[in-house]
């Protein structure tokens, strides 16, 4: 929603205990405080302040899984991922808060399940204390989620690797300090050939495009990067030569799952939202949410919604005690997803004219809504892996 809506808290569910709880009320007060008010001008600019990193750090919102050997909080605890990306789209301040989620879900994990402990010294405490911002460079201009495919290569020369390719709609691209790229180290071969390998950001031969200008999620920071002849030691190389396929479809996994959490705490935001406004607008001198019409899409919305929060809780903690397949990641991304766009759709439409007004959150939701069935894979590239993973 926008910052200006104060949505009630969640209902606590079984999956969560007090410590979590307490997590999410602080964390709302946060971005209350830190991320609400500057919501407008980051929005705007495209980009947040990168103090938001170290703030964020500070109080333990980035970075929960380092650990306290590398000045990290120590909390390996993926739930408490889950209620942070919860209550950043329950606020309505999801894109402006993206920087620091996607350096925490979705970049870190590499480090820490594939880094050695060399990298573990040198990168992770600059990310546990926010003054390391970090990114992933998967997509290029004629890849995206076709990654055997990827045309940026990495290729050895001595004690170095020399990467030269383009990748595109890069999220903390203007910010990062550092980019895990995933590059062909051997060109020649496919799933194979692929490596990942971390380029610090003051390197020669690296730079970044402009911000993209997006239709919507404005506040997220998303360029193109560009890397020309850029020389890495060979120490940057993340997990063994040819091993970047099966580290990425490993990942994968909790990104996409994350993205489902994402997809519908906002549905259930913007149901909320709707319900407040079909109860207070009149039409015809009663309510609108009287009306029938009203009444039975409200209904079916609460009623997918309901389906949809009891099969997401059930892959988190499948997630979190390790037993959650490619599959059912695929399942919950692409029904969450579709069911977000859905969601948003009607919900707009029960506002009538003043949901296609920016003075309504509907309007932001509904707009910030559409890039969730592309990102972290498509929909029709969920199908795909849910036939595969059948046989089919």
């Amino acid at each position: 929603m926008n910052p200006a809506t104060a949505l009630n808290a969640p209902p606590k569910r079984a999956i969560f205990d007090d410590d979590h709880e307490d997590y999410r009320e602080s964390f709302r007060s946060f971005l209350a405080a830190e991320v609400a008010p500057n919501f407008k001008e980051w929005d705007a600019s495209g980009v947040v302040d990168r103090e938001l990193f170290k703030k964020a750090a500070g109080h333990g919102f980035m970075g929960m899984a380092i650990p306290e050997e590398y000045g990290g909080p120590g909390a390996g605890d993926w739930r408490f991922n889950v209620v942070l990306t919860e209550e950043a789209v329950r606020s309505g301040v999801g894109a402006a808060f993206g920087g620091p989620m996607l350096t925490t879900d979705i970049v870190l994990p590499y480090i820490l399940t594939s880094g050695t402990e060399e990298q573990k010294e040198r990168w992770l405490p600059g990310v546990a204390s926010g003054d390391t911002v970090l990114a992933i460079a998967m997509t290029e201009p004629g890849t995206g989620s076709d990654l055997a495919a990827v045309q940026t290569t990495a290729i050895r020369d001595g004690d170095e690797y020399v990467v030269n390719g383009s990748k595109t709609f890069i999220t903390n691209g203007g910010h990062a300090d550092r980019v895990l790229v995933v590059a062909k180290t051997d060109p020649k071969a496919s799933h194979a050939g692929i490596s990942l390998i971390m380029v610090d950001a003051d390197s020669e031969g690296f730079s970044r495009g402009p911000q993209i200008e997006k239709l919507g999620q404005h506040a997220s920071d998303t360029t193109e990067l560009f890397f020309d002849d850029v020389r890495v030691p060979a120490e940057n190389l993340v997990g063994a030569e040819g091993t970047g396929f099966i580290q990425l479809m490993e990942k994968l996994v909790p990104e996409r799952m994350i993205i489902a959490v994402g997809a519908l705490a906002s549905a259930e935001a913007a149901f909320e939202v709707t319900m407040e406004y079909v109860k207070e607008r009149t039409a015809f001198g009663r309510p609108i949410g009287s009306f029938q019409n009203s009444r039975f899409k409200m209904a079916e919305i609460k009623t997918e919604l309901t389906v949809g929060r009891a099969f997401v809780d059930q892959c988190i903690e499948k997630h979190v005690n390790g037993e959650l397949t490619i599959e059912e990641a695929a399942m919950a991304k692409w029904w969450t997803t579709e069911l977000l766009g859905k969601v948003t759709d009607e919900c707009l439409q029960l506002h009538g004219g003043y949901g296609y007004t920016n003075e309504y959150a509907i309007s932001r939701a509904w707009v910030d809504a559409r890039i969730t069935r592309i990102y972290g894979g498509t929909t029709e590239i969920m199908k795909e892996l849910i036939g595969r993973g059948m046989g089919l």
